[in-house]
């Protein structure tokens, strides 16, 4: 099968388990080389994955072999690198989110529209056999018409475990930038898109201590909120409720349920792929697990690069993690912060349509 040539900028955290899938799960994919300021870290990346080159980003921009940057370096550094990658003619998929701003993030998107090529990015766990499980049985009609949703991300940060945890707390840190992601891409999968929003965010601690290793002890600075809610309205008139915090030490409540007119959905952790999927419908029985429709229920990410991966291979520009999805998901992020910042309602500028679901009854490493 041909594969596509994937240029990855970033061997962080985050990257090894996009470097398992992207050379041992998905067919159409090559990694053709990696790039880090790390170059320990880059150099042990290529040596742990048997990838064949060690680039510059500049160098990479400049090779005619790649034609996808994957992008999973810190949420700073995003919009910056994806710009220099679209102006070079490659296509582009960067890690959560987007961008820091929702008028960046719109940049990179018509930028890409102007170039001809696609944009996508993280989060592709909503490809997963639990979110598209809970696709199918909104689209087949088992709760009926959606009403509403609510969505909780609830910890105590993550300086507790992150090797280098520091950029959570700054500009384009926070609960609702890092995880925000996973639970309104899910939610607007599953509901649509959303037409304004409202806000409250607060910041609880202006300190940190890391208690993690390398940097156990190490105090750092708070610039963003850490506790936030928000409120959504989707175009179809549903209502969602969302809360991300990195202020609660425990909490009993639910990741993502979705209220319709025939039943409730709860809906597996967005941050993984699987399920459990439990539906509760009109019969009164209460919920049940309901069985997996779809794969890649184990960690697949990397899963939203082979879609574009298999967009090029078709000659086509319809990729499902696109960069429409990920600058609406930016933009209510955005609209929660502004709507605290001004006290008023923020209206959504973008649009989106869900994107196709996965075809039931793929084989583990093919996308369509």
């Amino acid at each position: 099968m041909k594969k596509v040539n994937i240029g990855v900028v970033g061997c962080g955290n985050i990257s090894g388990i996009y470097f398992k899938n992207l050379t041992q799960t998905f067919l159409n994919t090559h990694v053709y080389s990696c790039a880090d300021l790390n170059q320990k870290a880059a150099k042990a990346a290529a040596e742990q994955w048997n990838i064949p080159r060690i680039q510059t980003l500049e160098e990479m921009l400049e090779d005619p072999e790649i034609e996808i940057i994957l992008n999973i370096t810190t949420p700073q550094s995003h919009y910056d690198i994806c710009k220099k990658a679209l102006l070079a003619g490659k296509h582009v998929y960067v890690e959560k989110p987007l961008s820091l701003s929702f008028d960046q993030g719109a940049e990179l998107v018509r930028l890409a529209h102007e170039k001809g090529l696609m944009l996508g990015g993280a989060p592709d766990t909503f490809l997963g056999g639990g979110i598209q499980t809970c696709r199918k049985l909104i689209d087949d009609g088992f709760i009926g018409q959606p009403i509403g949703a609510t969505a909780f991300m609830l910890c105590h940060g993550h300086e507790s475990w992150h090797p280098s945890p520091e950029f959570y707390y700054k500009k384009g840190g926070g609960p609702m930038f890092d995880m925000g992601p996973y639970y309104l891409t899910a939610l607007v999968n599953l509901m649509g898109g959303v037409k304004e929003v409202t806000g409250m965010t607060h910041k609880t601690f202006d300190t940190r201590t890391i208690t993690s290793q390398p940097k156990f002890g190490t105090v750092v600075e708070v610039e963003v909120p850490t506790h936030v809610a928000g409120s959504l309205r989707f175009t179809n008139g549903a209502i969602g409720t969302i809360i991300t915090s990195f202020d609660v030490w425990n909490s009993t409540l639910p990741r993502i349920e979705i209220y319709g007119t025939r039943g409730s959905l709860l809906v597996p952790d967005p941050n993984t792929f699987g399920g459990p999927v439990l539906l509760s419908t009109l019969d009164g029985s209460g919920f049940k697990e309901i069985p997996l429709t779809h794969i890649y229920a184990e960690n697949s990410r990397g899963l939203g690069v082979a879609d574009m991966a298999q967009c090029i291979l078709e000659g086509n520009r319809n990729n499902k993690a696109s960069g429409a999805l990920t600058n609406h998901v930016l933009e209510i992020m955005c609209g929660i912060h502004e709507s605290d910042e001004t006290g008023r309602t923020y209206v959504m500028k973008s649009s989106f349509d869900r994107p196709e679901p996965l075809p039931c009854g793929l084989i583990k490493g093919y996308v369509r």
